[in-house]
């Protein structure tokens, strides 16, 4: 499975910063998403960001499909 990888703000310090995919059959949730990032860059397990699937902020039980877009989303502010 292909899924797109697009890091915002900070994380695109650590991860490469116009976006990757990830070519990996072992992943059908965000919660298995993170956790194989984490283990290719380990200061991802040490931050705090949300993931947004196909534009929609999702919590790390949704299932991710081929071709899906993510993004990692850091903290920010607005007003």
């Amino acid at each position: 499975m292909k899924i797109n990888i697009l890091p915002f703000g900070a994380l695109t310090d650590i991860l490469p910063a116009a976006g990757f995919a990830v070519a990996e059959d072992t992943i059908s949730s965000v919660a298995q998403l993170h956790e194989y990032l984490a283990q290719q860059y380990p200061v991802i397990a040490r931050l705090n960001f949300r993931y947004a699937v196909n534009q929609e902020l999702v919590d790390d039980q949704h299932l991710i499909q081929e071709g899906d877009e993510v993004a990692l989303l850091p903290p920010f502010s607005g007003g």
